[in-house]
């Protein structure tokens, strides 16, 4: 395999997005073990719950074409089942020097999601010059979601990464020493049955856009943790932008921040209804907001709008 670096002036948001069109949206038992924002219940069938999650899918891919926002959007296949697939920015990451990273997942059922067949034809389109793949680390059952468990800062070249069980300290560091990032390393709890438990992903407890963070840090218990990363935010230029962890359970954490015809913040619907006039001010002050109902594959799925975008930085061909 040929290996080369592409140089060019770094951004924090693109206009390029995949998404994974679903043939077999459900309720996944393997990621409910210790994501505890997924709700299971009999009011749906299973065929039922596809039907309604590929038409939120399909009205939110047409809302982000509407502005000028480009989603390369891929069907997923009937076989392996692959219940998530939604979700693909936990199996893949695109970036601006042309490297495509693969991750290690928690789920069996979700490696399964990793197609090559989704890199070559990016291929037609993009430069990539390497794949780099943390695969192997699922032999010693630890783990790293992509930008699910880390929030990139891709201009400062900083990765914030609250620890889990499904975010690996030592696997973030590989990361950040292969791509050159800091780690911003801390721990992010949730009320579960009277219980703080980790949660699961960062990206639903925080989201960097290019002038401003919006983060839950009453996640945060210890004080020095806390401190880091307010003082990485203000010395980066970030305003910080709090929601309180009723609005991370309904998914305010899990934006976006995306170039179309001009900046967006894109959110679930449930994330937008949950936030106060001062914090959508605060946004909007920014950029734009846009929004689409995703009440079926948050209640099933554990994840939002966010989840649902992987972001392609990669290089375009001449």
């Amino acid at each position: 395999m040929y290996n080369f670096t592409i140089t060019k002036k770094m951004n924090q948001i693109t206009r390029n997005i995949m998404m994974i069109e679903p043939v077999s949206f459900n309720f996944n038992t393997e990621t409910a073990l210790n994501n505890y924002y997924q709700k299971t219940d009999s009011s749906l069938s299973e065929s039922q719950i596809q039907i309604k999650a590929l038409a939120e899918f399909n009205n939110f891919v047409s809302l982000l074409r509407s502005k000028k926002i480009n989603v390369h959007v891929i069907k997923d296949t009937i076989h392996p089942l692959t219940p998530d697939s939604i979700f693909p920015n936990n199996w893949i990451s695109f970036h601006s020097s042309g490297e495509v990273f693969l991750y290690p997942m928690f789920a069996k059922n979700r490696r399964l999601e990793r197609r090559a067949d989704i890199i070559e034809n990016f291929k037609n389109e993009y430069i990539i010059s390497q794949v780099s793949s943390l695969v192997h680390y699922e032999e010693k059952s630890i783990y790293l979601e992509g930008t699910g468990s880390m929030i990139l800062d891709r201009v400062n070249k900083i990765c914030y990464a609250a620890i889990s069980l499904r975010t690996n300290e030592s696997i973030v560091l590989d990361f950040c020493d292969q791509l050159d990032y800091k780690p911003v390393l801390f721990r992010a709890l949730q009320d579960v049955d009277g219980k703080r438990l980790p949660i699961y992903h960062t990206n639903v407890m925080m989201c960097l856009a290019t002038d401003f963070a919006i983060i839950c840090l009453d996640a945060i218990d210890s004080e020095d943790e806390k401190k880091s990363i307010v003082d990485s935010l203000h010395k980066t230029n970030k305003e910080i932008i709090q929601i309180s962890e009723d609005q991370a359970n309904k998914f305010a954490g899990n934006m976006l921040q995306v170039q179309g015809d001009k900046k967006y913040l894109i959110m679930s619907e449930s994330a937008f209804q949950s936030l106060s006039e001062k914090q959508i001010s605060k946004i909007e002050s920014y950029c734009s907001i846009l929004y689409s109902n995703l009440k079926t594959i948050e209640k099933y799925g554990g994840g939002s709008a966010r989840c649902m975008m992987a972001e392609i930085f990669l290089p375009l061909k001449k």
